[in-house]
């Protein structure tokens, strides 16, 4: 699961780094919350939590850990597409964005609860 951490958050770096890119050329920074977003809660966070799944196995082994991944992974996207559509103009989708966030918090909870339960245990 560890390298699967990595290999997404590699392509939440490429696609931010590419939407920078044709933000600058364009000098239309519209998406500029989902940049960030993408930045933030695709590579870097899953970058993190592939980390530290991997100084700590333990805590990838557990049925948290898989409900963290699937969920996260299967909501990030679909909350970075319906931000990007709300945020131009397409307020229909606010519903969508709503429970797609809830399910990336629900994933960012089951990480905090992994930490808590392993980080710094002798287990590793």
């Amino acid at each position: 699961m560890n390298k699967s951490y990595f290999r997404i958050a590699s392509l939440y770096l490429l696609l931010g780094v590419g939407m920078g890119m044709v933000m600058a050329a364009s000098e239309n920074f519209a998406l500029r919350p989902v940049h960030a977003h993408v930045n933030l809660l695709g590579w870097v966070s899953l970058a993190l939590f592939g980390l530290f799944y991997t100084v700590y196995p333990h805590a990838a082994a557990n049925k948290l850990a898989r409900v963290q991944f699937w969920g996260y992974n299967i909501a990030l996207p679909v909350q970075m597409l319906a931000l990007a559509l709300f945020v131009t103009g397409h307020a229909a989708v606010a519903p969508l964005l709503g429970i797609s966030s809830v399910i990336v918090v629900l994933g960012v909870l089951c990480f905090v609860v992994n930490v808590w339960r392993y980080a710094g245990s002798s287990q590793k």
